[in-house]
């Protein structure tokens, strides 16, 4: 039997309800509340500046590769699978090197949102077979959708049954189809997408149409849809990161939608959470291109003959690099590779360390704002 255990106190609160029948989309009521429209509106003005903020960086997709690592990392912990920046970061997924069975965990998932992202910004949609892709990249495994009843979610505290998703295969199948064609066709439901976004979580949720994986695909698809409605250039919305910051409310709010119908405050709860991590991911990647240009500044003046726009960018793609990973992005060989790396030690914006027979060039700033740490 497959139990998902949220970690929710409040979750005692709402046994009365052990099964709810799933209503198939669109929702038969009006949810667009006049504090919804408004807390809606100052989520897309947030949305639409951290947009325009992305596209101002001279290359934003050097960045993608360690911006969703970020999310990754906060989707995982949700999931109580937990690493540091240190271990996901010294961690390779191209190689298969990996500091800790979390951290191939965490580069799983980013690896599953950027392939996630790829096929959404190729085809323009936002379908059945892409979401079981994601999944099987998170997981590591094809089992698919659920054929075997016995998937609950327990209360953490007393182990009683919160609630049971649907259990039969043909339902799944069913609910999943009409999930589908809600999120491509907008004319099922005349609806802001930042809402229809919240509408297609708790409906991913519910259904929870996998063994395992759930979570971390739903929260996948949020963004992704984000970025098929055209609200999103690149897939890094961190909004795992709030959701781990408000966990029981996220738990208790999706259960409620269940139990009593209260679509408000969820809708609500994610239009804060979409408007507070883009206000955060503006001053996040405004820092970034300071620290860039910075950075561009300090090579030109103490180590000119190595200056390029293709070393900047591999410093960039890396909180912690490596000799080969220089070689392989800038074509050179390894002696100029390693000489390249000292130079940069040097003017002090890589500092060496000697981890067990490798060494690793730590790009210390950048580093420091990726994990969110206050001092440099």
């Amino acid at each position: 039997m497959n139990q998902h255990n949220p970690n929710n106190q409040h979750f005692g609160l709402y046994l009365e309800m052990e099964m709810t029948k799933i209503p198939f989309l669109p929702l038969d009521r009006d949810i667009e509340t006049k504090a919804v429209l408004r807390k809606s509106a100052l989520a897309h003005q947030a949305l639409a500046e951290f947009k325009g903020v992305i596209s101002s960086l001279p290359n934003e997709h050097i960045l993608l590769q360690t911006l969703a690592l970020r999310e990754a990392r906060e989707s995982s912990a949700i999931e109580n699978i937990i690493s540091t920046f240190d271990e996901i970061y010294r961690s390779n997924f191209q190689n298969q090197q990996f500091t800790s069975a979390a951290a191939k965990e965490v580069h799983q998932y980013a690896k599953a949102l950027i392939e996630g992202f790829e096929l959404v910004k190729t085809n323009g949609l936002l379908t059945i077979n892409f979401i079981l892709q994601v999944q099987e990249v998170v997981e590591q495994n094809n089992a698919g959708f659920r054929k075997l009843p016995g998937t609950k979610l327990l209360n953490d505290q007393t182990g009683e049954v919160i609630y049971t998703p649907p259990q039969d295969y043909s339902t799944i199948i069913e609910l999943m189809k009409n999930l589908e064609l809600f999120m491509n066709d907008d004319s099922m439901m005349d609806i802001d997408p930042l809402i229809k976004m919240a509408i297609i979580h708790y409906q991913f949720e519910s259904i929870h149409p996998f063994y395992d994986g759930n979570g971390r695909t739903g929260r996948i698809i949020n963004v992704l849809y984000l970025v098929q409605k055209g609200l999103l250039t690149l897939p890094i919305l961190y909004l795992s990161s709030y959701i781990i910051t408000h966990k029981n409310d996220y738990y208790r709010l999706l259960q409620e939608i269940r139990t009593k119908g209260s679509w408000e405050e969820w809708l609500l709860f994610v239009l804060n959470g979409v408007e507070k991590t883009a206000k955060e991911g503006i001053i996040l990647i405004q820092a970034l291109r300071f620290l860039m240009q910075e950075q561009k500044n300090q090579i030109r003046t103490f180590a000119p003959k190595i200056y390029s726009q293709d070393l900047i960018n591999s410093l960039f793609k890396y909180p912690y690099t490596k000799i080969e990973y220089i070689q392989q992005d800038l074509g050179v060989s390894r002696n100029t590779s390693i000489r390249y790396l000292e130079e940069l030690v040097n003017a002090k914006i890589l500092v060496k360390h000697k981890i067990g027979r490798e060494n690793f060039y730590e790009h210390k700033k950048l580093f420091t704002l990726l994990s969110g740490q206050k001092n440099a």
